[in-house]
């Protein structure tokens, strides 16, 4: 998209299906029950769907089986698959296509059944042949590799990340579908199992069941469809590096340009934004992408996160489903931050509700903080 596609395209409908465990469903049937409870939101029925995206964990083809799964002939479909941040990159896709009038109805979904149908985290990365030899625990070890060189550069402390942690479950406490509600206590945290020093197992995201799916139109046409609608503001895009070895920088990301370029489209700045939805696979993301799309100067996220800011009541809200480390997280957390940012702007988020939230950032990463992808998301009076 350019600045001509400022608000051209609009999300009118968003659900999520089997949070936490959902014994006996598949991952294709847990993605088609929120497709199809995202499609009666909307008020369109599958077979209005002529777009189609979608990037099953396990399925490397699954644009053409969830089609069938669907019994749907899309004029459109992609799988393209970034790891976790793919499903933002669907929103560019899709907005692109129904711009140009190749499709009118778009379906982004995703579902995994890891928890219960694997038991633990499936991972499809893997070392190159250079860091075979150390042996990492992937993916955990790459961000404990940019953990540590961020508290070497900036005196970020555990005690911020446990701000991090604290903070997503204080929002899950507000959520009946997160998976993870108690409070976390500062006892708990610092006594949890290390996994990969520093990172220990309450800094990583969860291992469980879920999908999403959000359903896209023309802006033009949002008005006559069931679901309240919000806007695509801008979306940007960039990828620096694969492995974390790799890395031009180990304490920054490429979201520093994706924002940048979601921003810019959107014609708004971080000041502008009421609400936040970022790709917490483990709690060095949301200190760097803080950092990296603007809210903080690098270096201070960690004590912005620790003066209560972004939890419940701070004058940042991030998070506000309780993110991937108390909410959700089954394989890939992406599509759930729009989810959660449909919510938030259509004023349907209950307990969690942020007042007269109005602009949202939904970010989406892939990889080892490889694939960054920035949405800026608008409510009614932006259209």
């Amino acid at each position: 998209m350019n600045n001509t596609g400022r608000a051209s395209t609009a999300l009118v409908g968003a659900a999520t299906f089997g949070i936490g465990e959902a014994p006996g469903f598949t991952s294709m049937d847990l993605a088609a029950r929120a497709a199809l409870a995202a499609l009666e939101e909307s008020g369109f029925r599958v077979a209005d769907v002529d777009g189609l995206f979608i990037g099953l964990p396990s399925d490397f083809l699954s644009g053409l089986s969830f089609a069938e799964y669907l019994g749907i002939q899309p004029k459109l479909t992609n799988n393209n698959r970034t790891g976790g941040s793919a499903f933002l990159t669907h929103l560019g896709v899709a907005a692109r296509a129904l711009e140009v009038g190749e499709i009118d109805v778009a379906l982004i979904a995703y579902g995994s059944n890891q928890r219960t149908g694997t038991g633990g985290l499936v991972s499809a990365a893997s070392p190159n042949p250079y860091e075979m030899p150390y042996k990492p625990r992937l993916p955990v070890s790459a961000y404990a590799l940019a953990t540590s060189r961020h508290m070497h550069e900036y005196g970020t402390t555990r005690d911020h990340l446990f701000a991090v942690a604290q903070s997503a479950r204080a929002w899950a406490g507000l959520n009946p579908e997160a998976f993870k509600r108690a409070p976390l206590s500062r006892e708990e945290y610092f006594a949890a199992r290390m996994v990969s020093d520093p990172l220990s197992v309450l800094d990583c995201c969860l291992v469980t069941d879920g999908a999403a799916a959000v359903v896209m139109v023309r802006r033009e046409r949002a008005a006559d469809c069931k679901g309240a609608p919000i806007y695509l503001l801008g979306l940007g895009e960039a990828t620096d590096h694969y492995q974390i070895a790799q890395m031009p920088d180990l304490t920054t990301s490429a979201a520093r340009f994706s924002g940048a370029r979601a921003y810019a489209q959107a014609r708004v700045s971080p000041a502008d934004v009421d609400v936040v939805e970022l790709y917490d696979a483990f709690t060095i993301n949301t200190v760097m992408f803080l950092e990296d799309l603007g809210f903080c100067k690098k270096g201070e996220a960690g004590d912005f996160i620790a003066s209560g800011a972004i939890a419940p009541g701070g004058s940042l809200p991030v998070n506000t489903n309780g993110g991937g480390l108390a909410c959700v997280h089954p394989g890939m957390y992406g599509l759930f931050t729009v989810v959660e940012s449909y919510r938030q702007l259509t004023g349907s988020a209950g307990e969690r509700q942020v007042a007269s939230a109005e602009i949202a950032v939904a970010h989406g990463n892939g990889g080892f903080l490889s694939s960054q992808v920035t949405a800026v998301l608008g409510g009614a009076s932006t259209a």
